[in-house]
């Protein structure tokens, strides 16, 4: 027998086409679903980023004291300055392979705690940033195959700033911003100009936003906008910055209610996709949940745990009066993360009813994921996990459509006993209901695609699908993967793109595609992406592009 409380849960995705076509649900299906892919990595993957070999770089911070996973070789670091173990033969950081289900250990020196990351156009990892002597630090990881040596190379002192809670971002040329940090007032480019001393550009919207120690306009909202621009998030506020020139083209109206949704309020953001299709390019912003003001000061001072916030902010950048759109979400949420679906939707995942970011400084964990539906702006809720993801929780999107989870450790140091949220050190999957049994025959299937997609250069991809609708119902996407950490998902965006043709080959029942690559280097800067075909709201798995 199933409780009422878990049928509503389950039967979400399938309520909204019994009620489109006017029939009652005959039985109960689960068409979404978790597993548990690993009961430890050794680590609590408080960073991820998928790579373009399949590959997820996972990793904590050096300073939560000896993990559960050994370094090869009898390797050790030593780090005088260290918080909490000098001499550490354990890893803070893991290559995970996708495909296999296995993870070997990496080796990082400087302390990542709170840092952040983009990809370059070649597929190698930029990681900036953290604490005491990661502060200044870039490091990079080239991906390589799984049972070679590539490991982190690091440069301790390369960062003009102290990078603790900053953003990156990807700019069209392949260079990197890193904007902000707690007290940094400033951004920087990676790699940095060739000139000596360079210190940087000051950046006032950010000190202007800071909200004394608190700050909660750490980890700003970074998204690339289609015409070059950054659209910056901070605290209650948001601008479109120029930041070849260093000043602010454009400011937008207060967040309704404000609230902070920045560190440590930590709510999280999206940009929409991008639709190379329609005849007018638009961005729209979405800002999802976060806590009310006031709310760490009382956690901390154990006054008690404020509810989260339950509202999503919707704001079309285009337009003479952009307004913001609220939305209510059906749970409120603080420390989740919003990540983009192949079919457009949008997931939120991870997190916390009430309190905020901070040691011990949530409450209530939120385990059912949400999927917001931008075209009829429609919430559903789905299943339950077993595994609150808390404080240093992540979540990436995967090239076969699932939501890989891990992390969460609300604590200083790793703790297992004797607390209510111990230290997670599982990865889950989560597979939303796209990836049912049910949808096989409509799923498509690619076979073979143009591995280098130039801008404006017709690319084709050959697909097979059992049961092909209409091509009025198929798209192709590309999707960036994102660095994410801290309820943040840098460098995410989806394109959808112009769909030229598709031709059937009788003789294999298969279908060939022309299509056209981005528009721009703004729409779609260079790098790798993940390709999906979407037939019918369902996607395939994705195939690996370069864009350049």
């Amino acid at each position: 027998m199933i409780n009422s409380e878990k049928t509503f849960i389950i039967t979400t995705s399938i309520l909204c086409l019994s009620i489109a076509i006017g029939e009652p649900v005959p039985f109960l299906m689960q068409l979404d679903r978790w597993e548990v892919l690993l009961p430890s990595i050794g680590i609590s993957a408080m960073h991820m980023q998928l790579l373009h070999n399949g590959m997820v770089v996972m990793f904590d911070r050096t300073d939560f004291g000896i993990s559960n996973i050994s370094l090869p070789g009898g390797m050790c670091r030593f780090d005088p300055s260290d918080t909490a173990v000098k001499f550490d033969c354990s890893a803070h950081s893991v290559l995970y392979d996708v495909v296999s289900n296995t993870y070997r250990a990496l080796k990082v020196q400087t302390d990542t705690w709170c840092s952040s990351g983009s990809v370059l156009p070649n597929g190698t990892l930029v990681q900036t940033g953290g604490y005491n002597d990661g502060e200044r630090a870039a490091r990079m990881f080239t991906p390589c195959g799984y049972s070679e040596t590539c490991d982190w190379i690091e440069f301790p002192q390369y960062l003009a700033q102290r990078r603790w809670y900053a953003t990156n971002q990807i700019l069209p040329d392949g260079r990197i911003i890193v904007v902000g940090g707690r007290r940094q007032f400033n951004f920087e480019i990676f790699p940095r100009p060739d000139y000596h001393r360079y210190k940087g550009s000051r950046f006032e919207f950010l000190r202007e936003t800071s909200d004394g120690d608190n700050e909660n306009n750490l980890y700003p909202f970074l998204h690339l906008l289609p015409d070059g621009n950054l659209f910056v998030f901070a605290n209650t506020r948001s601008i479109v910055f120029d930041y070849k020139s260093n000043r602010i083209v454009r400011v937008f109206p207060e967040i309704p209610g404000g609230d902070p949704r920045n560190y440590p309020s930590s709510g999280s953001s999206i940009l929409f996709p991008l639709d190379e299709t329609k005849n007018v390019m638009e961005a729209e912003i979405m800002v999802c949940g976060g806590a009310p003001k006031g709310a760490f000061s009382r956690a901390r001072s154990q006054h008690g745990f404020t509810r989260a916030i339950s509202t999503c902010g919707r704001l079309k950048l285009s337009g003479s009066n952009p307004i913001w759109e609220m939305e209510t979400m059906p749970l409120p949420r603080v420390m989740g993360d919003m990540l983009l679906l192949p079919t457009g939707n949008i997931i939120i995942i991870n997190g916390a009813g009430s309190g905020t970011a901070g040691w011990e400084n949530g409450h209530d964990p939120v385990t059912q994921p949400i999927i917001y539906h931008p075209f009829d702006r429609r919430f559903s809720i789905m299943s339950t996990s077993s595994r609150p993801r808390m404080y240093h929780s992540s979540a990436v999107l995967l090239p076969d459509g699932r939501v890989l989870v891990g992390g969460s450790n609300p604590h200083i140091y790793y703790n297992f006993t004797n607390v209510e949220y111990p230290t997670e050190l599982s990865l889950e999957a989560y597979s939303p209901p796209y990836l049912s049994f049910t949808s096989d025959s409509i799923r498509p299937k690619i076979l073979t695609n143009d591995k280098i997609v130039g801008y404006k250069r017709l690319f084709n991809v050959n697909f097979f699908i059992a049961q092909f609708l209409t091509i009025y119902l198929l798209s192709v996407r590309i999707v960036a993967p994102s660095f994410t950490t801290h309820s943040f998902a840098m460098n995410q965006r989806m394109v959808i793109l112009k769909l030229l043709s598709v031709t059937r080959d009788g003789l294999t029942n298969s279908y060939r595609i022309d299509a056209l690559g981005p528009s721009t280097a703004e729409i779609a800067p260079p790098g790798y992406y993940m390709m999906f075909l979407v037939h019918a709201g369902v996607p395939s798995s994705a195939a690996w592009v370069q864009i350049e």
